[in-house]
């Protein structure tokens, strides 16, 4: 058996290789698939074939225009789709024409699977924003011609029917959450917290560049911080899930903080595994990138979010936290608002942990119920 993979992997954002990750433990799992059976079409081919032992082509052909760019990925990749039994098209927040890219891209490799008569599915993905008619349009055809199509939150889910996708739409959240491991000891009071940073409006990672706005993040964001330590005594650790650009930012905001002696950064390109088994160690986090929260939840470690986009508030909502999310405009106008909210987690503990692992557990399950999905698609084929 041979499976196709396309996402938004290789490109050393280790919240999109949890995903490629949770999708290859599971296929190993369902079909007892080596891993040299699988291909994954990535941006790094070199570093995803090292990383995963598995075949990998390049996502796509750069050429003068994005017409261009397309034609030359459907013919040079179609002869290696034509040779899958199954290919998938996820996970991660994919259904988007944000950057113009993405929904002629993947829509390029539907049409691939489709003319090959290879079935294909849309796993696990998050969808929006979608803002153009073609965008939608693409989107739309990828959908009514997938075997099925599943999708990681219930906004998804409507957006993709808002946009005329009749076909039914599962809901499984993040293939990520297929990493999961949870933690067996939780200390008495929560003392070590690790925050994850997204690097907001700064013009060497940003779409749009803005100074201002990006000071006031990183302001907001160490005036919170610093509150934090000090009102509730904790000390507080910088990681990474989009390596180096997060470790940028997380060293402007220590170098605003007052407290700084009391933080630490750990300046490392940390992979999925690795990022579990270190976060597991903390006793909570605060995450901005999705993936630090699925991350942290896979572990069963409490989690408050602060909200750069709204699949960041979807998870919130999918695991009935959005009590702790807060969004960007609260941080920078209220210093306090992490702290108020880490009181209430640490008043609340032990009824707190025990939450947190029943949401681990139950989004495992979900993330797991996607083997189905898979195995029909194969079985009818």
């Amino acid at each position: 058996m041979k499976i196709g993979i396309v996402g938004n992997y290789g490109n050393d954002n280790n919240g999109d290789e949890s995903i490629l990750l949770g999708i290859i433990t599971q296929l190993e799992r369902v079909f007892g698939v080596s891993r040299k059976d699988i291909t994954v079409f990535s941006n790094n081919t070199g570093q995803t074939s090292e990383q995963y032992g598995v075949q990998s082509y390049p996502l796509y052909y750069k050429r003068k225009n994005l017409y261009q760019t397309f034609y030359t990925t459907y013919k040079s990749n179609k002869k290696y789709v034509s040779q899958f039994d199954l290919l998938i098209i996820g996970g991660g927040g994919i259904l988007m024409d944000f950057y113009r890219r993405e929904a002629h891209l993947y829509s390029t490799y539907a049409l691939m699977a489709k003319h090959a008569k290879v079935p294909y599915i849309v796993y696990g993905c998050g969808a929006g924003p979608l803002d153009t008619i073609t965008g939608r349009l693409k989107i739309r055809l990828m959908c009514i011609h997938a075997f099925n199509i599943s999708v990681r939150d219930p906004e998804s889910k409507q957006l993709l029917e808002d946009i005329g996708v009749k076909k039914e739409i599962k809901v499984i959240g993040d293939p990520a959450f297929n990493l999961y491991n949870p933690k067996s000891s939780y200390t008495e009071e929560p003392r070590e917290v690790a925050v994850s940073c997204v690097p907001m409006y700064n013009a060497n990672y940003w779409p749009y560049g803005d100074v201002d706005k990006y000071e006031r993040y990183v302001k907001g964001m160490a005036q919170n911080l610093d509150q934090l330590i000090e009102n509730e005594n904790v000390n507080v650790t910088f990681f990474a899930t989009k390596y180096p650009q997060d470790v940028y930012v997380t060293k402007d905001i220590q170098k605003k903080m007052k407290n700084k002696e009391r933080t630490k950064i750990i300046d490392k390109n940390l992979k999925p595994l690795q990022l579990i088994e270190i976060v597991s160690k903390y006793d909570a986090v605060i995450g901005t990138r999705l993936h630090s929260l699925i991350i942290a939840t896979c572990s069963a470690t409490p989690v408050i979010a602060i909200s750069y986009h709204p699949k960041v508030t979807n998870f919130m909502k999918l695991t009935n936290t959005e009590n702790r999310c807060h969004s960007i405009e609260d941080i920078q106008n209220d210093e306090m608002v992490l702290s108020r909210t880490f009181r209430k987690v640490k008043t609340n503990w032990k009824e707190g942990i025990e939450d947190t692992k029943n949401v681990a557990t139950q989004v495992y399950k979900a993330a797991n119920s996607g083997k189905e999905l898979m195995m029909k698609a194969v079985k009818d084929k």
